[in-house]
């Protein structure tokens, strides 16, 4: 909730409710049961500092490929490394897990957009109007991609 509020772009408008954010993570906890999601929580004794989720392709076509999904950073906990830090530890999941290629997507012009140029993914394209935020503007979202050693 703290990362919606303060302007992530990870899927959901603020104000964010209790009762939405329990159901969303209720479908991760699906997924993660279904074997189609890995999520990884960084913590600073019980509280969660930040995430990420690595979503898996169950398609045969796919099945090397994963997206790394919904990354956000608490704003106590923001400024000290632990988005590359994250980041660093689900490339070693998808790896573990026999994954050779991340997708991802992130607002054009936000903090995600550069920390992924500095990590080295590689852009592909670029979508105008591709989602919105709080104020009703429609924003540029950048994809990218990296392949695994």
């Amino acid at each position: 909730m703290d990362a919606v509020e303060s302007g992530a772009s990870i899927g959901f408008l603020p104000p964010l409710g209790e009762d939405q954010a329990l159901a969303y993570w209720q479908e991760v906890i699906a997924a993660m049961r279904h074997g189609r999601r890995v999520l990884l929580a960084a913590r600073e004794g019980d509280l969660v500092q930040g995430a990420i989720q690595l979503d898996l392709e169950t398609r045969a076509n796919g099945n090397h490929r994963a997206e790394a999904m919904k990354l956000f950073v608490h704003r106590r906990a923001r400024r000290r490394g632990l988005a590359k830090a994250l980041m660093s530890e689900l490339e070693a999941v998808a790896h573990r897990v026999g994954r050779t290629m991340l997708v991802m997507d992130t607002r054009k012009g936000g903090e995600a957009e550069k920390m992924c140029d500095w990590l080295g993914y590689v852009r592909y394209g670029e979508v105008p109007n591709y989602a919105r935020s709080a104020n009703g503007q429609l924003h540029t979202t950048v994809f990218f991609y990296r392949q695994l050693k």
